[in-house]
């Protein structure tokens, strides 16, 4: 792709793959039919061959000159969907699944998924789903990410709001009392060949995210999403600062560049990229760093 820097290689960290299941769950919990849907939102609805949807992301990956991209399963129990974009794709795609402890089939599911070879994230939404990252039902699941190689685990943290479900009108009864990337500073400990992945820079605990990343060697943050949860911090912090500290801190090799696209007509979010390339490169970062950021870290976290 073309960058500030010159043609380097490009790979999102973050898309989320919004399958007919993740759709159909949404149905269900508004008592809608899954049709009625699209007026609502003014989106394409995904054809109920998860397949097709991984040709139609390659598709626009090709079209932006993207290299790779980390699909994530966006509901529990949607693993199947991803795993089948990644066959399909081997060399395009990494397979990631939202996983909630709570679910009484959470475990069993889970390690089908790895089982596949398929999956190599482990999603946690601990505000989402309302559980402590410490939880035994967590550990039981990082026991199994910690037996295979190259299995990564990803902590969402900090503010979460699921656009998508403010369209249509859900309720979303999240507890941040889970959402601080503190709780996760014993667990990383306790798993030091597991790879954690904190999205959004802590998305509003900015602070927090950067202490963790300070005291644990393994965890790293994604860029992703347009980081609107700088509005809480202190008047002057912009993306430069963010990036600027985040590299003192965690170092380039710690950053992994992600959009958080989700849904088509809008497809990639290619401002996200020209926003971020454009603060990096204005601060002074250099094209080998750039080319860590954009996509050797995240091909070097699963090779």
């Amino acid at each position: 792709m073309e960058t500030p820097w010159g043609a380097l290689p490009v790979s999102d960290a973050h898309v989320h793959f919004f399958s007919h299941r993740f759709f159909s769950t949404l149905a269900e919990q508004k008592k809608a039919q899954f049709a009625t849907l699209a007026p609502l939102l003014e989106w394409e609805l995904p054809d109920e061959d998860p397949a097709q949807l991984a040709s139609a992301w390659i598709e626009e990956l090709n079209r932006r000159g993207v290299d790779k991209a980390a699909l994530i399963a966006s509901v529990p129990g949607d693993a199947d969907s991803v795993i089948a974009a990644v066959r399909k794709f081997p060399q395009r795609f990494y397979g990631y699944s939202m996983v909630n402890p709570l679910a009484p089939t959470a475990l069993a599911q889970t390690e089908q998924a790895l089982a596949s070879g398929h999956i190599r994230c482990l999603c946690f939404f601990p505000a989402m789903h309302r559980f402590s990252i410490q939880d035994d039902r967590v550990g039981a699941l990082l026991d199994l990410a910690a037996a295979r190689t190259r299995v990564a685990i990803f902590v969402h943290c900090g503010v979460l709001s699921v656009g998508v479900r403010r369209k249509l009108g859900l309720a979303s009864e999240f507890d941040m009392r889970y959402s601080n990337p503190i709780e996760l500073h014993a667990v990383a400990l306790r798993y030091p060949t597991l790879r954690f992945i904190v999205p959004h820079f802590g998305a509003g605990y900015f602070r927090e995210a950067l202490m963790l990343c300070d005291l644990c060697p393994n965890v790293s943050l994604d860029t992703s999403s347009s980081n609107s949860w700088m509005r809480y911090e202190e008047a002057n912090i912009n993306l430069r600062t963010v990036f600027r500290r985040s590299l003192d801190v965690a170092g380039p090799r710690r950053l992994l560049f992600g959009t958080d696209s989700s849904y088509f007509p809008r497809g990639w979010n290619a401002q996200i990229f020209e926003a971020q390339s454009k603060v990096l490169y204005e601060i002074g970062v250099d094209a080998e760093t750039a080319r860590l950021i954009f996509h050797d870290n995240l091909e070097q976290l699963f090779s």
